[in-house]
């Protein structure tokens, strides 16, 4: 018995499409990063990116839980002094509902290039129209 080693030529990737309407952020976003990274295949190795491409639909009718839209900040820095920028989340959500869902699953991924290579099979729309139809995505029903 030989011991099985993913690489880049033996792995099938396939098309999800998820719609998130009336989903929780995080919990959303933790199913999402799981199919990216590829630990719902028996094939998952950690340090290859075995994951499938995720096409996330309704990304505007996302919910958060609890104070979260008036006390969650999303912080960014321009690296001057006193360039700490601060939004809250109602209105981080209003302007750009991809962004957020976007970073929400990005922050769950690793931190290094293959984290960054994972994150670009990542399709996010804030509608329920994309234009993936030629990958012949299936439907993926969140369990949560």
């Amino acid at each position: 018995m030989k011991t099985f080693m993913a690489n880049e030529s033996n792995i099938e990737r396939k098309w999800f499409v998820v719609d998130v309407e009336g989903k929780v952020l995080g919990r959303a976003a933790s199913e999402v990063a799981k199919i990216l990274r590829g630990k719902h295949k028996p094939e998952f190795t950690p340090h290859v990116d075995t994951g499938d491409y995720v096409i996330v639909l309704n990304a505007d009718k996302v919910v958060l839980t609890g104070n979260k839209l008036e006390q969650k900040l999303y912080r960014r820095h321009s690296g001057w002094i006193g360039g700490l920028k601060e939004i809250k989340a109602r209105h981080f959500l209003a302007e750009k509902p991809e962004k957020a869902f976007e970073l929400a699953v990005k922050r769950m991924l690793p931190k290094n290039k293959l984290g960054r290579k994972m994150i670009k099979k990542l399709k996010v729309y804030a509608g329920s129209e994309h234009n993936h139809q030629a990958q012949k995505p299936e439907v993926l029903e969140l369990d949560i």
